[in-house]
Protein backbone atom coordinates (compact mmCIF):
# COMPACT_ATOMS: atom_id res chain seq x y z
CA UNK A 1 0.00 0.00 0.00
CA UNK A 2 1.07 3.34 -1.01
CA UNK A 3 0.08 6.79 1.32
CA UNK A 4 0.47 9.81 0.08
CA UNK A 5 -1.03 12.73 1.61
CA UNK A 6 -1.92 16.45 0.07
CA UNK A 7 -4.49 19.42 -0.02
CA UNK A 8 -6.39 18.18 -3.07
CA UNK A 9 -7.23 14.92 -5.21
CA UNK A 10 -8.84 15.66 -8.35
CA UNK A 11 -10.53 12.70 -9.54
CA UNK A 12 -10.78 12.86 -13.71
CA UNK A 13 -7.49 14.49 -15.58
CA UNK A 14 -9.27 15.45 -18.59
CA UNK A 15 -9.16 19.38 -19.84
CA UNK A 16 -11.41 20.33 -16.04
CA UNK A 17 -9.04 18.32 -14.24
CA UNK A 18 -6.03 19.52 -15.45
CA UNK A 19 -7.03 23.09 -15.07
CA UNK A 20 -8.21 22.48 -12.04
CA UNK A 21 -4.75 21.83 -10.35
CA UNK A 22 -3.94 25.56 -11.90
CA UNK A 23 -6.05 27.22 -10.44
CA UNK A 24 -5.85 25.43 -7.08
CA UNK A 25 -2.13 25.64 -7.70
CA UNK A 26 -2.51 30.00 -7.87
CA UNK A 27 -4.07 29.35 -4.38
CA UNK A 28 -1.73 27.77 -3.10
CA UNK A 29 -3.43 24.14 -3.05
CA UNK A 30 -1.52 21.51 -3.34
CA UNK A 31 -2.90 18.45 -5.78
CA UNK A 32 -3.07 15.03 -6.80
CA UNK A 33 -4.39 13.58 -9.72
CA UNK A 34 -6.47 10.22 -10.21
CA UNK A 35 -6.79 8.84 -13.66
CA UNK A 36 -8.63 5.43 -15.15
CA UNK A 37 -6.67 5.71 -18.45
CA UNK A 38 -2.72 5.84 -18.60
CA UNK A 39 -2.66 9.03 -20.21
CA UNK A 40 -3.93 12.26 -19.32
CA UNK A 41 -6.55 14.42 -21.60
CA UNK A 42 -9.60 12.12 -20.86
CA UNK A 43 -11.34 12.02 -23.97
CA UNK A 44 -9.39 14.27 -26.01
CA UNK A 45 -6.42 12.07 -25.78
CA UNK A 46 -8.35 9.01 -26.68
CA UNK A 47 -11.37 9.71 -28.41
CA UNK A 48 -10.22 12.43 -30.92
CA UNK A 49 -6.58 13.66 -30.10
CA UNK A 50 -5.71 15.49 -33.41
CA UNK A 51 -9.65 16.49 -33.70
CA UNK A 52 -9.65 20.63 -33.73
CA UNK A 53 -11.75 22.43 -31.24
CA UNK A 54 -12.72 25.90 -32.23
CA UNK A 55 -14.29 27.30 -28.82
CA UNK A 56 -11.23 27.65 -26.47
CA UNK A 57 -10.85 31.09 -25.97
CA UNK A 58 -8.11 33.18 -27.92
CA UNK A 59 -7.46 30.06 -29.56
CA UNK A 60 -9.49 30.76 -33.33
CA UNK A 61 -8.99 26.23 -33.57
CA UNK A 62 -6.54 23.96 -31.57
CA UNK A 63 -6.18 20.68 -31.57
CA UNK A 64 -7.21 18.11 -28.73
CA UNK A 65 -4.15 17.10 -28.14
CA UNK A 66 -2.16 20.35 -28.20
CA UNK A 67 -4.92 21.68 -25.82
CA UNK A 68 -3.98 18.92 -23.63
CA UNK A 69 0.01 19.78 -23.95
CA UNK A 70 -1.23 23.15 -22.80
CA UNK A 71 -3.03 22.43 -19.95
CA UNK A 72 -0.01 20.08 -18.70
CA UNK A 73 2.37 22.97 -18.97
CA UNK A 74 0.25 25.32 -17.44
CA UNK A 75 -0.29 23.10 -14.56
CA UNK A 76 2.89 22.03 -13.90
CA UNK A 77 4.32 25.17 -11.73
CA UNK A 78 2.79 23.82 -9.17
CA UNK A 79 4.43 20.31 -9.73
CA UNK A 80 1.01 17.63 -9.17
CA UNK A 81 1.61 14.15 -8.78
CA UNK A 82 -0.76 12.04 -11.41
CA UNK A 83 -1.61 8.33 -10.49
CA UNK A 84 -3.10 7.03 -13.95
CA UNK A 85 -4.18 3.70 -15.12
CA UNK A 86 -5.93 3.30 -12.13
CA UNK A 87 -9.62 3.66 -10.79
CA UNK A 88 -10.85 5.32 -7.47
CA UNK A 89 -12.79 2.31 -5.31
CA UNK A 90 -13.28 3.51 -2.28
CA UNK A 91 -13.72 7.19 -1.12
CA UNK A 92 -13.71 7.19 3.44
CA UNK A 93 -14.83 10.40 5.42
CA UNK A 94 -12.60 10.78 8.48
CA UNK A 95 -13.63 11.70 12.10
CA UNK A 96 -11.66 15.34 10.88
CA UNK A 97 -13.67 15.66 8.21
CA UNK A 98 -10.81 14.96 5.61
CA UNK A 99 -11.12 11.86 3.25
CA UNK A 100 -9.23 9.09 2.23
CA UNK A 101 -9.18 8.05 -1.48
CA UNK A 102 -8.26 4.34 -2.12
CA UNK A 103 -7.57 3.06 -5.64
CA UNK A 104 -7.70 -0.38 -7.75
CA UNK A 105 -3.74 -0.15 -7.38
CA UNK A 106 -3.70 -0.33 -3.25
CA UNK A 107 -2.89 3.75 -3.41
CA UNK A 108 -4.52 5.54 -0.37
CA UNK A 109 -4.36 9.46 -0.73
CA UNK A 110 -5.00 11.54 2.33
CA UNK A 111 -6.64 14.91 1.48
CA UNK A 112 -8.55 17.76 2.56
CA UNK A 113 -11.13 18.44 -0.17
CA UNK A 114 -11.60 16.08 -3.91
CA UNK A 115 -13.06 17.47 -6.71
CA UNK A 116 -14.65 14.70 -8.97
CA UNK A 117 -13.62 16.06 -12.80
CA UNK A 118 -14.51 12.67 -14.16
CA UNK A 119 -16.36 13.56 -17.45
CA UNK A 120 -18.84 10.68 -18.46
CA UNK A 121 -17.77 8.79 -15.28
CA UNK A 122 -15.38 6.15 -14.87
CA UNK A 123 -14.15 4.86 -18.03
CA UNK A 124 -11.56 3.04 -19.89
CA UNK A 125 -10.40 1.32 -23.38
CA UNK A 126 -12.19 -1.77 -24.79
CA UNK A 127 -9.43 -3.97 -24.42
CA UNK A 128 -9.88 -6.72 -27.60
CA UNK A 129 -9.89 -10.24 -26.15
CA UNK A 130 -6.33 -11.33 -26.76
CA UNK A 131 -5.04 -13.90 -24.84
CA UNK A 132 -1.84 -12.54 -23.06
CA UNK A 133 -3.05 -9.17 -23.79
CA UNK A 134 -1.79 -7.71 -20.36
CA UNK A 135 2.00 -8.83 -20.55
CA UNK A 136 2.08 -6.32 -23.76
CA UNK A 137 -0.25 -3.26 -22.31
CA UNK A 138 1.90 0.11 -21.66
CA UNK A 139 4.92 -1.62 -23.55
CA UNK A 140 4.24 -2.59 -27.23
CA UNK A 141 0.32 -2.11 -26.97
CA UNK A 142 -1.39 1.17 -26.21
CA UNK A 143 -4.94 2.35 -26.21
CA UNK A 144 -3.36 6.27 -26.43
CA UNK A 145 -0.91 7.82 -28.77
CA UNK A 146 1.38 10.25 -26.12
CA UNK A 147 4.27 10.63 -28.72
CA UNK A 148 4.09 10.05 -32.16
CA UNK A 149 8.05 10.18 -32.29
CA UNK A 150 7.77 6.77 -30.31
CA UNK A 151 6.59 5.03 -33.77
CA UNK A 152 9.35 6.34 -35.93
CA UNK A 153 10.65 3.55 -37.97
CA UNK A 154 8.49 1.36 -36.82
CA UNK A 155 5.50 -1.47 -37.98
CA UNK A 156 2.38 -0.40 -36.87
CA UNK A 157 -0.76 -2.10 -36.37
CA UNK A 158 -3.85 0.05 -35.71
CA UNK A 159 -7.15 -1.84 -35.32
CA UNK A 160 -10.29 -0.09 -35.37
CA UNK A 161 -12.77 1.84 -38.10
CA UNK A 162 -13.69 4.92 -36.49
CA UNK A 163 -12.10 8.59 -36.48
CA UNK A 164 -9.56 7.70 -33.80
CA UNK A 165 -8.16 4.93 -36.12
CA UNK A 166 -8.22 6.17 -38.89
CA UNK A 167 -6.67 10.17 -38.01
CA UNK A 168 -3.73 8.16 -35.93
CA UNK A 169 -3.02 5.88 -39.40
CA UNK A 170 -2.84 9.10 -41.74
CA UNK A 171 -0.42 10.64 -38.65
CA UNK A 172 1.65 7.58 -38.54
CA UNK A 173 2.01 7.00 -41.73
CA UNK A 174 4.40 10.22 -41.79
CA UNK A 175 7.03 8.61 -39.78
CA UNK A 176 6.36 5.14 -39.26
CA UNK A 177 7.67 2.23 -41.33
CA UNK A 178 4.46 0.77 -41.85
CA UNK A 179 0.64 1.19 -40.80
CA UNK A 180 -1.50 -1.76 -41.18
CA UNK A 181 -5.00 -0.96 -40.65
CA UNK A 182 -7.25 -3.81 -39.75
CA UNK A 183 -10.82 -3.62 -39.90
CA UNK A 184 -13.25 -6.10 -39.97
CA UNK A 185 -15.35 -3.90 -43.08
CA UNK A 186 -14.40 -2.27 -45.80
CA UNK A 187 -16.51 1.33 -44.67
CA UNK A 188 -14.89 3.17 -41.78
CA UNK A 189 -16.97 5.36 -39.49
CA UNK A 190 -15.00 8.57 -39.30
CA UNK A 191 -15.15 11.80 -41.89
CA UNK A 192 -15.21 10.51 -45.87
CA UNK A 193 -12.30 13.38 -46.57
CA UNK A 194 -10.63 11.25 -43.65
CA UNK A 195 -11.09 8.10 -45.16
CA UNK A 196 -10.48 9.61 -48.81
CA UNK A 197 -6.95 10.39 -47.64
CA UNK A 198 -6.26 6.79 -46.10
CA UNK A 199 -6.72 5.03 -49.19
CA UNK A 200 -4.41 7.30 -51.06
CA UNK A 201 -2.14 7.02 -48.52
CA UNK A 202 -2.69 3.28 -49.01
CA UNK A 203 -2.15 3.70 -52.57
CA UNK A 204 1.30 5.00 -52.35
CA UNK A 205 2.01 1.90 -49.92
CA UNK A 206 2.57 3.49 -46.87
CA UNK A 207 -0.61 2.59 -45.06
CA UNK A 208 -1.84 -1.40 -45.57
CA UNK A 209 -5.73 -1.71 -44.98
CA UNK A 210 -6.14 -5.36 -44.10
CA UNK A 211 -9.53 -6.23 -44.59
CA UNK A 212 -11.38 -8.00 -43.97
CA UNK A 213 -9.53 -9.14 -40.64
CA UNK A 214 -10.06 -9.22 -36.82
CA UNK A 215 -7.63 -9.67 -34.31
CA UNK A 216 -7.08 -13.38 -33.24
CA UNK A 217 -3.63 -13.37 -31.15
CA UNK A 218 -0.18 -11.64 -30.29
CA UNK A 219 3.11 -13.19 -30.64
CA UNK A 220 6.24 -11.38 -28.53
CA UNK A 221 8.32 -11.86 -25.69
CA UNK A 222 9.10 -9.40 -22.39
CA UNK A 223 6.10 -7.37 -23.20
CA UNK A 224 7.74 -6.59 -26.71
CA UNK A 225 5.57 -7.42 -29.71
CA UNK A 226 6.90 -9.08 -32.86
CA UNK A 227 4.15 -10.12 -34.98
CA UNK A 228 0.18 -9.60 -34.52
CA UNK A 229 -2.52 -12.65 -35.97
CA UNK A 230 -5.37 -11.61 -37.43
CA UNK A 231 -8.00 -14.03 -39.06
CA UNK A 232 -10.71 -13.17 -41.84
CA UNK A 233 -14.02 -14.33 -41.27
CA UNK A 234 -13.39 -18.03 -43.52
CA UNK A 235 -10.86 -19.01 -40.56
CA UNK A 236 -7.77 -17.98 -42.26
CA UNK A 237 -5.24 -16.62 -40.10
CA UNK A 238 -2.28 -13.96 -41.42
CA UNK A 239 0.36 -12.74 -39.37
CA UNK A 240 1.40 -8.81 -39.32
CA UNK A 241 4.92 -7.83 -38.54
CA UNK A 242 4.58 -5.48 -35.66
CA UNK A 243 6.61 -3.52 -32.86
CA UNK A 244 3.06 -1.69 -31.50
CA UNK A 245 -0.23 -2.36 -31.49
CA UNK A 246 -3.01 0.65 -31.04
CA UNK A 247 -6.58 -1.28 -30.45
CA UNK A 248 -8.80 1.89 -30.96
CA UNK A 249 -12.05 0.18 -30.66
CA UNK A 250 -13.84 3.08 -28.27
CA UNK A 251 -14.36 3.95 -24.34
CA UNK A 252 -16.21 1.41 -21.87
CA UNK A 253 -18.44 4.70 -20.09
CA UNK A 254 -19.85 4.00 -16.77
CA UNK A 255 -20.56 5.60 -13.70
CA UNK A 256 -18.79 3.10 -11.94
CA UNK A 257 -17.64 3.17 -8.79
CA UNK A 258 -18.66 6.61 -8.57
CA UNK A 259 -22.76 5.90 -7.63
CA UNK A 260 -21.44 4.11 -4.72
CA UNK A 261 -20.01 7.36 -2.95
CA UNK A 262 -23.04 8.75 -1.77
CA UNK A 263 -23.35 11.97 -3.63
CA UNK A 264 -27.06 13.35 -5.24
CA UNK A 265 -27.49 11.80 -8.06
CA UNK A 266 -29.77 12.61 -10.84
CA UNK A 267 -29.91 10.63 -14.21
CA UNK A 268 -25.90 9.80 -13.77
CA UNK A 269 -24.73 12.77 -13.02
CA UNK A 270 -23.52 14.72 -10.17
CA UNK A 271 -26.03 17.38 -8.86
CA UNK A 272 -24.02 20.26 -7.18
CA UNK A 273 -24.45 23.92 -6.16
CA UNK A 274 -23.42 26.12 -9.17
CA UNK A 275 -22.07 28.83 -6.98
CA UNK A 276 -19.48 26.62 -5.67
CA UNK A 277 -19.69 23.47 -7.58
CA UNK A 278 -19.91 21.46 -4.12
CA UNK A 279 -21.79 18.39 -3.85
CA UNK A 280 -24.60 16.86 -1.46
CA UNK A 281 -21.39 16.15 0.71
CA UNK A 282 -19.56 18.77 1.95
CA UNK A 283 -15.63 19.01 0.67
CA UNK A 284 -16.49 17.17 -2.12
CA UNK A 285 -16.78 18.96 -5.58
CA UNK A 286 -18.02 18.15 -8.99
CA UNK A 287 -16.86 20.05 -12.21
CA UNK A 288 -17.33 19.35 -16.35
CA UNK A 289 -19.75 16.64 -17.54
CA UNK A 290 -20.41 14.39 -14.56
CA UNK A 291 -21.42 17.99 -12.79
CA UNK A 292 -25.53 19.09 -13.61
CA UNK A 293 -27.08 21.87 -12.44
CA UNK A 294 -29.95 24.02 -14.01
CA UNK A 295 -29.24 25.72 -17.36
CA UNK A 296 -25.86 23.57 -17.48
CA UNK A 297 -24.01 24.36 -20.78
CA UNK A 298 -21.93 21.13 -21.53
CA UNK A 299 -18.51 22.72 -22.92
CA UNK A 300 -15.40 22.88 -22.11
CA UNK A 301 -15.23 26.14 -21.16
CA UNK A 302 -17.69 25.84 -18.61
CA UNK A 303 -15.65 23.11 -17.11
CA UNK A 304 -13.04 25.48 -16.78
CA UNK A 305 -14.75 28.26 -14.71
CA UNK A 306 -16.06 25.27 -12.55
CA UNK A 307 -12.89 24.46 -11.97
CA UNK A 308 -12.13 27.86 -10.44
CA UNK A 309 -15.18 28.22 -9.02
CA UNK A 310 -15.07 25.25 -6.96
CA UNK A 311 -10.79 25.96 -6.21
CA UNK A 312 -12.00 29.18 -4.66
CA UNK A 313 -14.40 27.25 -2.14
CA UNK A 314 -11.88 24.73 -1.36
CA UNK A 315 -9.32 27.56 -0.35
CA UNK A 316 -11.55 28.16 3.17
CA UNK A 317 -11.02 24.11 4.03
CA UNK A 318 -7.36 24.06 2.86
CA UNK A 319 -6.68 27.39 4.63
CA UNK A 320 -9.18 27.98 7.36
CA UNK A 321 -6.99 30.59 9.44
CA UNK A 322 -5.88 32.53 6.38
CA UNK A 323 -7.89 35.78 4.66
CA UNK A 324 -8.35 35.26 1.47
CA UNK A 325 -7.50 38.74 -0.80
CA UNK A 326 -8.35 37.65 -4.68
CA UNK A 327 -5.87 38.83 -6.80
CA UNK A 328 -5.77 38.45 -11.02
CA UNK A 329 -2.74 36.43 -12.60
CA UNK A 330 -1.55 38.99 -13.96
CA UNK A 331 -0.43 40.92 -11.04
CA UNK A 332 -0.25 37.54 -8.95
CA UNK A 333 2.14 35.94 -11.62
CA UNK A 334 3.12 32.05 -10.48
CA UNK A 335 4.86 33.02 -7.30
Amino acid sequence: MTIHNTDLAIIGAGPAGLFSVFEAGMLKIKSHVIDTLEVIGGQCSVLYPEKPIYDIPAHPKVQASELIELLEAQAAPFHPTYHLNQRVDKIVKNADKTFTIETSKNTHINCKAIIIAAGCGAFGPNRPPLEGIEEFEGKSIFYAVRSKAEFTGKNVVIAGGGDSAVDWAISLAEIAKKVFVIHRRDKFRCAPESADKMKKLAEEGKIELVIPFQLDGLKGQNGMLEAVLVKDFDGNVKEIPADYLLPFFGLAMELGPIADWGLNLHKNHITVEPSTMQTSEAGIYAIGDIATYKNKLKLILTGFAEAASAAHDIYKIVHPDQVFHFEYSTSKGLS
